[in-house]
């Protein structure tokens, strides 16, 4: 069996999704199982059990030698969440609890780390271990990936293989659930079905024009095949924390002007202000350092932006279909 925690949401769904159609079908999927996000995201997939993320570490210490990986891709991915005990709960206290049956029961495990640690960049964005105790997150849902990381490398007892993951800003199917936190693609894609433009946030920072803040974006199709690589080369030597973005910076601008070019429709843009509330927790640049990953053997390579927005526009989006 394969176990995948966060198996309903964006990424975890898309995870599913490529193991069945690379033959996996023996899964164990964990998530809150009660939403209707849970109920379209796991629809049509194939799978052995769904387990309640509630009960998952008792039913994981009970059925382990049926387990081969962990997924551990779950997570409270929120922002704009301030409240710290949520993401102590949620991303740090139960990614420890995890990692110790990994421990405990042999089993290998990639789990999913953010960009996110790396705040505004002023130690880069290099996934070398000696710096990551270094970074600093703009927000609490940072601080809580940071701080996982950073315990993840100071324990004595780890996983035989292990990877965390730094996914930067990813995008594509699935994502409709995620409300304010889906891409910019996805909300773009809606404001000009709907009203013929989309809005974008104004620079608040010097040196950044009106839609060139930066991001490494990257489709959710080349990360999941990260995963599969990983789970299929997991040799003691590679293990560490690994960046995951395409390793070029592009606009927002960029972006837009790749839906509107997808849709075919002309370019119409408002410019608005950036909510007070993330203003000052706004990431204007990230790029993703992919050496890393690519010294180990990852050869694939990754969408442009502008493939990867028109295959999740034209076969996704607009066919309202999901992954």
């Amino acid at each position: 069996m394969i176990v995948i925690t966060g198996a309903a949401g964006f990424i975890g769904s898309c995870l599913v999704q490529q193991l069945n159609d690379e033959g996996f079908n023996d899964l164990v999927l964990v998530d809150d199982f009660f939403s209707e996000k849970a109920t379209s995201n796991v629809a049509g997939k194939k799978y052995s059990k769904l387990v309640e993320r509630a009960v998952f570490i008792d039913w994981l210490k009970e059925h382990h030698l049926l387990v081969q990986f962990v997924f551990h891709i779950g997570a409270r991915t929120d922002t704009t969440e301030f409240n710290v005990d949520i993401f102590n709960a949620l991303n740090l206290h139960y990614s420890k609890a995890v990692w110790a049956c990994c421990v405990e029961f042999g089993l290998p495990l990639v789990y999913a780390s953010s960009a996110a640690t790396y705040g505004n960049g002023e130690h880069g964005y290099a996934d070398d271990h000696a710096t990551i105790p270094s970074l600093k997150p703009l927000n609490p849902y940072g601080d809580s990936k940071q701080l996982f990381d950073v315990w993840a490398l100071e324990q004595k007892r780890k996983p035989y293989f292990w990877t965390g993951l730094k996914f930067f800003n990813v995008y594509g199917p699935n994502e409709y659930q995620k409300g304010r936190m889906a891409s910019v693609i996805f909300h773009a894609f809606k404001q000009i079905n709907e009203k013929g433009g989309m809005r974008l946030f104004r620079s608040h920072k010097e040196g950044f024009k009106d839609g060139e803040q930066l991001r490494d974006f990257i489709y959710v199709k080349d990360l999941v095949q990260v995963c599969l690589f990983l789970m299929r080369h997991r040799k003691g030597e590679n293990n560490g924390i690994y960046n995951l973005g395409t390793g070029k910076a592009r606009t927002f601008l960029d972006l837009a002007r790749a839906v509107f070019k997808s849709l075919n429709k002309p370019e119409q843009i408002e410019w608005v202000d950036t909510p007070e509330d993330i203003r000052d927790k706004y990431q204007y640049f990230t790029e993703a350092r992919m050496e890393k990953l690519r010294a180990i053997g990852y050869t694939q390579p990754f969408h442009s932006l502008e493939d990867g927005v028109d295959d999740y526009v034209r076969n996704y989006l607009l066919p309202n279909r999901l992954f």
